[in-house]
This record gives C-alpha cells, sequence and structure tokens, in this order.
C-alpha cells in the first residue's frame, strides 16, 4: 500500500473545529475509544462544518440535498480514552464536479501537537431526484471561504 502525505488546508481556507468529549461508552474492553467510534466522531464534525459554511440540516432539506460518503480513510495515530477532550479540525481539501473530499484531524484539546486520527472523506452531492449532482457554487464558496 502506497501511503499519500495528509493534506494540510491551503492559506485561507476556512478550517472548522469541533470539540469533542470522550464518554464511558465508547470505549471498548480494552479502556479506549472504539476504532468504529471515530467514525461517528468525524461525521459530527462534518456537519459542524457544513453548517458553519451555511449548510445546516434544515437547509440540506430544504434544498432536498443529500451527501453520501462513498469513502473514508482513516489513520489511527493515538488513542483516545475516557474523559478525553478532542478537537476535530475539518477543512475541503478540493472538489470535483459531483464530489469532495474533505480532510480531518482530530488532536487532543489540551496538546494539538498530539494527533489521535486523520481522515479523509470523498463526499458525493445528491439532488432532489436522488441522484449525483453537480457540487452547488455556494456550496464550494462555503466551504472555501473564511467567514468575518
Amino acid at each position: 500500500m502506497v501511503r499519500q502525505s495528509f493534506p494540510t488546508p491551503d492559506p485561507g481556507t476556512p478550517v472548522s473545529e469541533t470539540a469533542i468529549a470522550v464518554r464511558t461508552s465508547e470505549l471498548d474492553s480494552f479502556g479506549h475509544v472504539n476504532h468504529a467510534v471515530y467514525l461517528n466522531y468525524f461525521e459530527h464534525a462534518r456537519f459542524e462544518a457544513l453548517a458553519e459554511a451555511g449548510f445546516s440540516w434544515d437547509v440540506l432539506t430544504e434544498r432536498e440535498w443529500a451527501i453520501f460518503v462513498v469513502r473514508i480513510e482513516v489513520d489511527y495515530l493515538a488513542e483516545a480514552t475516557r474523559e478525553d477532550e478532542l478537537l476535530i479540525r475539518t477543512w475541503a481539501d478540493s472538489f470535483r464536479r459531483t464530489s469532495m473530499l474533505l480532510a480531518q484531524e482530530m488532536v487532543r484539546a489540551d496538546d494539538a501537537s498530539v494527533a489521535v486520527a486523520r481522515a479523509r472523506v470523498t463526499a458525493v452531492w445528491i439532488g432532489p431526484d436522488r441522484r449525483p449532482m453537480r457540487v452547488p457554487e455556494d456550496v464550494r464558496s462555503g466551504l472555501t471561504t473564511v467567514r468575518a
């Protein structure tokens, strides 16, 4: 397997930050966050980033849009345990016609130099007809323009 380098946001690219507190129910028998739970954390942070860009659940529902994850690649780098405070950074890395690549990095809130996990997520925009649609221009600009 050829490992790609993890993308970093271009200067001026907005980066959404979502705080997560690890709950006891998310731990596995070894006392650390179960690997599948990281996917939930990353998903929550993606929807927070979309909402910050102006595309909350209500807006998506009103426009009859959906977003389907078609690929997710996660690198697990350090364990997270009970009551850890985590920070997830999310940004748009690139766009294709009907899809976008979002990059996410989870770090310890008390020491952002400690990366816990990183994800690359390919998501396809789905229109009212339930078929892939062009990623709307206002979504592209909302995810790539720094907000005041």
